[in-house]
């Protein structure tokens, strides 16, 4: 055996370990304890949500103002269209149009009072109450009428394939 000490073979001593683990350590205390190179996160998360909130807000007044600018240039379109049809239409077709319009009308008018007149008074009480009862429920009704729908379609599917 020879008296080299473990230091020359390149293996440390119980001593250089504790040095070394005490070194490490005073560095992981110093690194851990100093302030994040970033700053504080909680402080950067609500600058950024600032932002992208200034941004939002940005976005949907753009939005509005391309949408205000599309129903206008609609309007106007329509307005075109509707002139243009006006100025295409002869006079008697229009005069025609106007008379049939007020015949419409007056025809409808009549068959309302028609059957208010000829309908019985707990009939039209139980028709008013449906009618507000539907007016009060709409989405039920509306989910209950497109289940309806859904289901006669697959009826009808499945007895073609038949």
């Amino acid at each position: 055996m020879s008296d080299e000490s473990p230091n020359q073979l390149g293996t440390p001593t119980p001593e250089e370990l504790r040095e070394q683990v005490e070194r490490t350590h005073d560095g992981l205390a110093r690194t851990v304890g100093a302030p994040a190179p970033e700053g504080d996160l909680a402080a950067q998360a609500k600058e950024k949500a600032a932002v992208v909130r200034e941004q939002a807000a940005a976005v949907r007044e753009q939005a509005a103002e391309k949408a205000a600018a599309a129903s206008d240039q609609l309007r106007e379109k329509t307005e075109q269209a509707a002139q243009a049809v006006k100025d295409r239409t002869p006079e008697a077709v229009r005069e025609k149009t106007a008379q049939a319009a007020a015949q419409v009308r007056e025809k409808t008018g009549q068959a309302r009072r028609y059957a208010a007149d000829r309908t019985p008074n707990p009939l039209l009480e139980k028709a008013d109450r449906a009618a507000t009862a539907a007016r009060a429920n709409r989405a039920p009704l509306l989910a209950g009428g497109a289940l309806l729908v859904a289901f006669l379609l697959i009826r009808r599917s499945r007895g073609r394939n038949r």
